[in-house]
């Protein structure tokens, strides 16, 4: 599939459901909130870029402690939602701009911060989106990315990335945090720290949100009833289909 064919499939998956993501409790909650907030404190001059905003829950949480807010996303249909929200909330700071994280239509030295949070693993080419992620950055600019990452054993690997595509046929990868180390090292950006986090999905809005067709929920279920007790364990799967992922909150600087 190339480049412009995988777009065309994030924008159908995630337009149709713009709305579903701005009610999500997964994406709206999150104990990283508190650490991204914190990082933009005192910085009312801050310049940021949500990259794939999504609904724009991380646009939503730290537009009041900064200058701008731009809310960046392949889906024009989420965009809509984003500034819709933002009216009723009265963020009269955050502005909508539609494009590919691999290809930002900003300035070199744009922005004092960038923030991503469960984007990167519809990315087509992470390495590039990384790459221009330093070009927009300022000298001794901030970024922080959030996503589900990879466990370490290829057989807890394989099971994710397996479940993660028959849910959702734009899922790209989601990588292991020593993946994301090296190619944010390669992209030429600094990790300053890391840490990973449990989060906890509840199979049937999981799949829902996503409008997961029920041959592919059929084998969802399937795998995880055949997996090995290692596997389920690993997953805390529940007789309803509901299990529990890894999530990396990483900092890195320019």
């Amino acid at each position: 599939m190339n480049d412009n064919a995988h777009s065309q499939v994030v924008q159908k998956q995630f337009g149709e459901q713009a709305n579903a993501y701005l009610s999500s409790a997964v994406h709206a909650q999150g104990p990283e909130f508190g650490e991204l907030l914190a990082a933009v404190e005192g910085r009312r001059d801050a310049q940021l870029l949500d990259l794939g905003c999504g609904a724009g829950h991380v646009s939503f949480h730290l537009a009041p402690a900064v200058g701008k807010v731009i809310a960046y996303d392949l889906s024009q249909q989420m965009l809509d939602v984003v500034a819709h929200a933002a009216q009723a909330r009265g963020l009269d700071n955050i502005e909508t701009v539609h494009g590919a994280a691999e290809q930002l239509p900003f300035e070199d030295g744009r922005f004092d911060f960038v923030v991503s949070r469960y984007s990167a693993h519809h990315w087509s080419d992470l390495g590039q989106a990384l790459r221009e992620v330093r070009r927009v950055l300022k000298p001794g600019g901030v970024a922080a990315f959030v996503d589900v990452v990879a466990p370490g054993l290829p057989l807890h690997d394989t099971h994710l990335q397996a479940v993660e595509l028959l849910r959702d046929n734009s899922h790209v990868r989601d990588y292991s945090p020593a993946e994301w180390a090296r190619q944010l090292g390669e992209a030429g950006l600094q990790v300053t720290s890391g840490k990973l986090q449990r989060l906890r999905l509840e199979y049937r809005s999981w799949v829902e949100r996503m409008r997961t067709p029920e041959v592919f929920r059929a084998a969802i279920r399937q795998l995880q009833r055949e997996a090995s007790q290692e596997v389920r364990a690993y997953f805390e799967i529940a007789d309803d289909g509901s299990f529990s992922t890894d999530v990396l909150l990483i900092w890195a600087g320019r």
